[in-house]
């Protein structure tokens, strides 16, 4: 029976976003599991199972419900052992944990200022409702005026990504050589970008573009050929990140 996996949509339910649902689903990938997703709007959350739930992801597996996108990879390289390993040592996970913090701390908030407001576009009535209240609640701001504040947080999230850049010079993957979950958590992290906006604010002689193509292009194109809010965009100007690729 394949693995059930509640899946974060928009208005369109085939639109995608979760940044978190997107570590998950690239973990099932990695792992070479069936799974089938369930559509579910915030909204719809609670709704799940016994209705404590707040978040997706959630999987189910065999009568097994597993919440929150790291416990779901931790969880799934306990399962099934014979599979392809997500992190192979305590090392990895450890690393992976830092990766996690430090998308945390250091790249939603930029990213959450750049797709609030076509977030809350991109959802169904109801959905709308829900997320204008609770995020302008959250920021004290209406989602328009932390709209207008986009090209500063596209600046400093170009800037933010260095110490990426410079791992990306010396490893082709940030797992070493291959892709590990602490891949598909920063790749979950820009997929939510890329979901909203059709294309991420870098050059493609950024290391980071290099290595998110690579993500796109695994486990068949799985997340390349996932639906955006926008179509794709060029990238933007090489001026306008020629002092993020710069080394320091």
């Amino acid at each position: 029976m394949a693995i059930i996996l509640y899946d974060l949509c928009g208005r369109n339910r085939e639109l995608r976003f979760s940044p978190y649902c997107w570590r998950a689903k690239m973990a099932l990938a990695h792992m070479g599991l069936a799974y089938e997703t369930v559509a579910t709007p915030y909204t719809g959350i609670s709704g799940i199972g016994d209705g404590v739930a707040k978040t997706v992801p959630i999987i189910e597996d065999e009568g097994r419900r597993v919440q929150d996108s790291f416990e779901i990879a931790v969880y799934l390289e306990a399962a099934y052992p014979d599979r392809p390993a997500l992190f192979g040592s305590e090392s990895m996970v450890a690393a992976a944990r830092f990766m996690e913090g430090w998308t945390f701390l250091a790249l939603h908030p930029l990213i959450l200022r750049m797709v609030l407001k076509d977030i809350h576009d991109a959802l169904g009535d109801s959905d709308q409702i829900y997320f204008r209240q609770s995020r302008e609640l959250r920021f004290g701001r209406k989602l328009e005026e932390i709209h207008a504040g986009v090209p500063s947080s596209t600046a400093s999230f170009q800037r933010a990504l260095d110490p990426v850049r410079r791992t990306l010079t010396m490893h082709e993957w940030l797992g070493g050589p291959s892709p590990r979950f602490c891949d598909y958590v920063l790749f979950g992290s820009l997929m939510w970008l890329r979901t909203i906006h059709g294309s991420l604010p870098l050059v493609q002689a950024d290391g980071v573009h290099g290595w998110f193509e690579r993500c796109l292009d695994l486990f068949d194109g799985l997340a390349r050929n996932a639906p955006t809010a926008a179509p794709p965009e060029d990238v933007m100007p090489a001026t306008a990140a020629r002092g993020v690729l710069a080394d320091r």
